[in-house]
């Protein structure tokens, strides 16, 4: 097993506000070194991972955790867009969502996800689930640069 000490960023694509608090703090609670951004719509998840205005100096992500159900553009159009675009594709994406339907998991896996994951609505679960989510992405697998 290859271990990374490097830290990675990480984008967060999510629109729910307790969302995105509770994946800080479980960043903090965890002392998990790697940098979080945070875009609240597809688009501007987009705009993000292009270096467009206002993202011109933005980092690439070593990882993107994306919800579902978002404005503007969903999330099955961000992650179909990423993977259809060379110079995204190999970034990992984590589905990080609500929908336990099968449609949506069959879809995101359809669409090249890398890993499907639903939101636990216990804050304790959540935590461990973005910390395990941290452990086998940046401890475990070996991410392309």
């Amino acid at each position: 097993m290859t271990e990374s000490l490097e830290p990675i960023h990480i984008l967060l694509v999510e629109d729910d506000p307790g969302d995105v608090l509770m994946t800080q703090e479980a960043f903090e609670h965890h002392k998990i070194r790697n940098t979080l951004s945070v875009v609240s719509d597809g688009e501007q998840a987009l705009q993000f991972l292009r270096r467009e205005a206002p993202f011109e100096d933005a980092e690439r992500p070593g990882l993107i955790l994306l919800d579902l159900n978002l404005p503007r553009k969903d999330g099955r159009e961000v992650l179909s867009e990423v993977k259809a675009l060379p110079e995204l594709r190999t970034i990992p994406v984590v589905v990080l969502t609500t929908s336990e339907a099968e449609e949506d998991i069959l879809r995101s896996y359809d669409l090249h996800a890398n890993a499907y994951v639903t939101k636990p609505v216990d804050f304790d679960r959540f935590i461990d689930v973005v910390r395990q989510i941290d452990n086998f992405f940046v401890t475990v697998v070996k991410l392309p640069r």
